[in-house]
């Protein structure tokens, strides 16, 4: 059988590779864990990830297309994991566990809800494969890293709850005069309505009863998406310890890639091996009312994660973080500048502080939704129509 169209049961029934027997530490997402003495909470910690496969027999996507991603959506799925992970560190925290049959917090069901298959959840593979449309992906052809990073940004516009500032960082320079810029906004998102009243960004540390005028810009959590090219066909192993490096940042929202038409969502490191939840296998679609429970247990990955050779690693890829609050940030930045230090590894991009003058004005790189893009996504939220038409697959 295809691993592709391998069911959930199947899955659950097959046997995976156990972790190795190894004095090497295993790192998930800036955890540091040992597989002698803290296997358990090794396998906690996967299963807590939101992992979003391949589904069938979901609402056609724009009322007439697929209703099912299989053999098209697995990059799709990596870029919904990848942002999973930033919401869960939003409203969650890194710490958040998931355990099967215990009560979870509205929060994490409000999380969940986000991403069904649906044409009203804010980053559905409805939405994803409609946004893309304006990236000049037609729905059901297979994206790369950054097609996923640019339609992610643009569909966070949207989700006013979670309020936090999305930057793709562009030609492998992070410039941090552009990131302030972002996060400190007064606005939730360019384009997008003011935050709710329950959105805790963070105020440097200054009370909720201080005065306006006395509080310094709020700071909006970041989501930093780094779309990176490590080598022409294949990885430069150059790269390597530098990529480990950034799985062992408490900021790491991990890595989304894989090989050729073939997308995984990297979420750590065990000696010369990536950890990875694997978007290939084919579920039933789950619907839930609004404001209902969803039923969960297909979307957390419980048995030992895949793993893959580094060397094996397409080059193409994208990189994520989220800082919290503006001294994550700080920190990230210095944990960045480390690396250029010599035995630090080959940086895999710059940090700057303002835009070198090379590139494109900042505003540029970091431009909303235009016209077409807010009048497609309106419509996808409002119309009761479900008949209106797609491109043609």
């Amino acid at each position: 059988m295809d691993a592709a169209t391998l069911t959930y049961d199947t899955l659950r029934c097959a046997e995976f590779e156990d972790f190795p027997e190894t004095s090497e530490p295993v790192w998930i997402l800036g955890r540091k864990y040992s597989i002698f003495t803290e296997k358990d909470e090794i396998l906690a910690d996967v299963a807590s990830r939101l992992w979003f496969t391949y589904r069938k027999n979901f609402p056609a996507i724009g009322g007439t297309g697929p209703t099912s991603d299989t053999g098209w959506g697995c990059m799709l799925r990596c870029g919904q994991m990848i942002f999973a992970q930033a919401l869960v560190c939003r409203h969650l925290g890194r710490d958040w566990r998931w355990t099967q049959r215990k009560r979870q917090p509205d929060s994490y069901f409000s999380v969940l809800h986000a991403f069904l298959d649906r044409k009203d959840s804010y980053y559905s593979i409805h939405q994803i494969a409609q946004m893309g449309v304006g990236e000049g992906k037609s729905v059901g052809q297979w994206y790369g890293p950054n097609t996923v990073a640019q339609v992610l940004k643009k569909l966070a516009v949207f989700d006013t709850w979670s309020a936090v500032a999305v930057h793709v960082a562009m030609d492998n320079t992070v410039v941090m005069e552009d990131i302030r810029r972002l996060c400190g906004s007064s606005l939730p998102c360019a384009g997008a309505a003011a935050s709710p009243a329950d959105a805790d960004w963070h105020w440097n540390g200054f009370p909720a009863g201080a005065e306006a005028s006395s509080r310094p810009a709020p700071w909006r959590p970041l989501v930093l998406l780094i779309p990176l090219r490590l080598g022409l066909t294949d990885m430069n192993a150059a790269y390597a310890e530098t990529l480990k490096r950034c799985f062992r940042m408490p900021q790491s929202l991990g890595v989304i890639g894989g090989k050729p038409n073939s997308a995984h969502y990297f979420i750590g490191y065990v000696g010369e091996e990536l950890i990875y939840l694997d978007p290939h296998t084919t579920q039933p679609a789950v619907q839930a009312p609004e404001h209902c429970r969803v039923p969960d247990e297909s979307f957390h990955c419980q048995h030992p994660p895949s793993r893959m050779s580094l060397a094996e690693l397409d080059p193409s890829i994208a990189v994520g973080f989220f800082c919290k609050t503006e001294g994550d940030f700080n920190d990230w930045c210095q944990q960045v500048k480390q690396l250029c230090l010599p035995g630090g590894g080959l940086p895999m991009f710059e940090l700057v502080e303002r835009q070198p003058s090379h590139l494109a004005c900042a505003d540029a790189l970091n431009l909303s939704l235009d016209a077409s893009d807010v009048e497609r996504l309106e419509r996808f939220f409002d119309s009761e129509d479900e008949d209106f038409e797609i491109l043609s697959l």
